[in-house]
């Protein structure tokens, strides 16, 4: 068994030639946060200025893959990157505000070793990030040019190009402005600050020869940074398994699928692939079941990755960002995306793994895919407006898993059936579009009035979610004597028709509440239509403008003609 080590440290021997830093390939990237920058120094500076100077701040603890000899500084940095980077980046800041030469030396020396000639050691960083992102750290932070850094416009994607160095721009300007208010440059009380972070500061070096026994601290540990997801488990894990001459290839996949999806995208693909083969609610936590349902499943993590992650990577980002491009077809194309479009907008994601698990399979099959994709969002729809819980979805879309696994023949000509309504939901989804929409949450009735725009327009208008609203035709308060008691004397037959879909209309802008009880024709042309071009964005409002009298016989024959409109787009 390895020997695993501790031992407590200053932060002026954590930055010495004791240690030389460097953070594996395929270690996730400097993502510590404003927050968190404004945390670290916000701490430092209230138990600086409220404790005993008898008293040490205890930092936390970093793990290392090292050897536990001082002549041998080559430290594999498996848990504690961002506090290593996060307090380089303070110190270079605090080294730029001073501007004795001399005193800047003392600083300048923990952030690199300016080396020793006579006894071989030579002039480097303490702290070699990832290779993507070490150039741009050594050019700012290590070589003290926090002035120049600060001058970089944050929106260059030229320059920021990582996360990694956006954050490095944003934490140094987080520790500038923050020591600026609190100290004058040099002062005593600033002096005395530095002091305290360098010699009642202290971090705990957990350190191991073994990598697997690092990555066995590094998964249990409980650290002050950045809470950790699964995915850095994962990492740890797959690519700790793999052959050594193969571990950057692999890790540069592994990064490039990250920073496609972003870190918290990344992880849902985690998640959706651990129900495409368990097949069931997550009981326990993500990380040893996904190892027992998945991993235990594919013999080697080259595999994993290869034939696993990386197919549904790429079908996740398909799905995410509705870009389908696997046909010339561009009419195909666009329907395909369309659909996905709107299976983004449905507030749950509990069709994804089943989609996923689709695509990976028939991407190429732009018909087939195009079919399932329309049955898969009028299912999506129904499960979600009928109401039922997430123990029910799970259980219906496992069953799409399951025939998708167990019928490896279906196609075009012969679909699979469990994506279909049945007889029962098609029943209970009809009674639902033709209650009351008005009384559903606001984005469930916007979701089906913008849903129903679109299949009766040519697909031009968009539905923009911060101007987007809903309002009733006949409307909710009606005065006596007004137009609208004439027309609608019976309350009773108000109180029917006044939350259907047929007396509701999209609008793009909300107009003062005495609007909304204008007679019919003041209303139209006031409300509904736009004051300039006397139009509207929205076919169904369109057809509104075109009635010259808002009667119930009106109403009905309307709830019946939209409702024969879902009945022919989702087959009901």
């Amino acid at each position: 068994m390895s020997k695993i080590t501790g031992k407590e440290y200053p932060i002026s021997d954590i930055f010495t030639s004791k240690f030389e830093y460097h953070i594996p390939s395929y270690q996730r990237p400097y993502a510590w946060e404003k927050e968190q920058a404004e945390t670290l120094f916000d701490d430092l500076l209230d138990f600086f200025k409220n404790q005993s100077k008898d008293d040490n701040y205890f930092l936390g603890s970093i793990v290392l893959i090292k050897e536990d000899d001082e002549n041998k500084p080559y430290s594999e940095v498996i848990d504690g990157q961002q506090r290593l980077t996060s307090l380089t980046i303070l110190l270079s800041v605090i080294a730029s505000l001073i501007s004795d030469v001399k005193t800047r030396a003392e600083i300048e020396e923990k952030i690199s070793e300016p080396g020793k000639k006579f006894i071989g050691l030579k002039p480097q960083p303490r702290l070699f990030l990832r290779s993507k992102d070490q150039p741009f750290f050594k050019q700012y932070i290590q070589d003290i040019r926090v002035d120049d850094l600060l001058l970089l416009n944050l929106d260059d994607n030229n320059i920021f190009d990582t996360e990694a160095k956006y954050h490095i721009r944003v934490n140094c300007e987080v520790f500038k402005k923050k020591i600026l208010e609190s100290f004058i440059p040099e002062s005593d009380d600033f002096e005395c600050f530095v002091g305290f972070i360098l010699t009642r500061c202290y971090l705990i070096s957990v350190m191991t020869p073994s990598q697997t026994s690092a990555f066995r601290v590094f998964s249990v540990m409980n650290s002050r940074g950045l809470d950790l997801l699964p995915i850095d488990i994962f990492k740890a894990d797959i690519i700790g398994e793999i052959p050594t001459n193969l571990q950057n290839a692999y890790t540069q996949k592994w990064e490039d699928m990250e920073n496609d999806l972003t870190r918290q995208g990344f992880n849902e693909l985690f998640v959706h692939i651990r129900m495409i083969y368990a097949k069931e609610k997550l009981r326990e936590e993500l990380v040893s079941n996904f190892k027992k349902t998945v991993k235990s499943k594919i013999y080697k993590s080259e595999d994993f990755i290869d034939s696993v992650l990386t197919p549904y990577c790429k079908a996740y980002n398909t799905i995410r960002r509705c870009d389908y491009t696997a046909t010339s077809d561009t009419s195909k194309r666009k329907k395909i995306n369309d659909t996905l479009g709107w299976l983004n907008k449905g507030f749950n994601y509990d069709w994804i793994p089943a989609t996923l698990r689709f695509m990976v399979d028939y991407c190429n099959d732009s018909d087939y895919m195009l079919w399932f994709l329309k049955k898969m969002e009028r299912l999506a729809v129904c499960l979600m407006v009928t109401g039922q819980d997430v123990n029910k979805r799970i259980s219906r879309y496992c069953q799409i898993l399951n025939e998708i696994e167990d019928r490896k023949s279906h196609s075009i000509t012969s679909p699979l059936l469990t994506v279909e309504l049945t007889d029962e939901e098609k029943k209970a989804f009809a009674q639902i579009l033709d209650g009351d929409i008005y009384h559903m949450t606001s984005r469930y009735r916007n979701y089906i009035i913008q849903r129903l725009d679109s299949f009766v327009s040519d697909g031009a208008a968009s539905y923009d979610e911060k101007v987007f609203t809903i309002e009733h035709v006949l409307p909710q308060t009606v005065k006596k004597q007004s137009e609208w008691d004439n027309l609608w004397p019976d309350e009773e037959k108000r109180g029917y028709w006044l939350h259907k879909i047929a007396n509701l209309v999209p609008l793009t802008r909300r107009i003062n509440s005495t609007a909304q009880n204008y007679d019919f024709d003041k209303k139209k042309k006031e409300y509904f239509q736009n004051p300039r071009t006397g139009t509207t964005s929205y076919n169904l409002t369109s057809q509104v403008l075109s009635i010259p009298v808002w009667t119930e016989e009106v109403v009905k024959s309307r709830q019946e003609s939209l409702l024969k409109v879902f009945k022919d787009n989702w087959e009901l």
